[in-house]
């Protein structure tokens, strides 16, 4: 069963996010990220796309 998106209570968790943590909860709810997601974890796109950067 999916959370309603109306229910308050499903996103509590939001105010205690910092700021790279609200963007990761926005970007992996993106439905063309997900489908990215497979072809950037094996290198076959780049992170940069979506404006993620990795230390290191």
């Amino acid at each position: 069963m999916t959370k309603d998106w109306q229910d308050e209570a499903a996103y509590k968790h939001f105010d205690s996010l910092d700021l790279s943590g609200l963007a990761w909860e926005c970007l992996r709810r993106n439905s063309d990220y997900r489908a990215n997601y497979p072809r950037m974890r094996d290198g076959l796109k780049s992170p940069a796309a979506w404006g993620l950067r990795f230390p290191g």
